[in-house]
């Protein structure tokens, strides 16, 4: 069990954009622990239907609030998630998908 740890989230830098790094606590999806640091990322429903958050899985491990979340098989297969519902259970790189 990972929720009492407190990982390290890092937002891949893209093109002319800054990467960010941000705390990442096991019982907080990777949105919220974002928001609370400051970090911007995409967002629309927050509970895993919209898509707007989409981001790729860099490296890392995590874990989701919800059973299925919004992602087909391939996009779960090619390392996408959804950080509005994602928590981390290991230090994590996203990557923001593409607008």
């Amino acid at each position: 069990m990972t929720d009492g740890k407190v990982f390290t989230a890092t937002v891949a830098r893209i093109g002319a954009t800054t990467g960010a790094t941000f705390e990442a606590p096991a019982s907080l999806t990777l949105l919220e622990a974002a928001l609370l640091e400051g970090v911007p990322l995409a967002s629309s429903c927050r509970n895993g239907t919209c898509r707007a958050c989409m981001c790729k899985l860099r490296e890392g491990r995590v874990r989701y609030r919800i059973e299925w979340p919004g992602l087909s098989l391939d996009e779960k297969d090619e390392g996408f998630i959804l950080p509005c519902v994602a928590m981390p259970e290991s230090d994590v790189v996203i990557e923001p998908a593409a607008p």
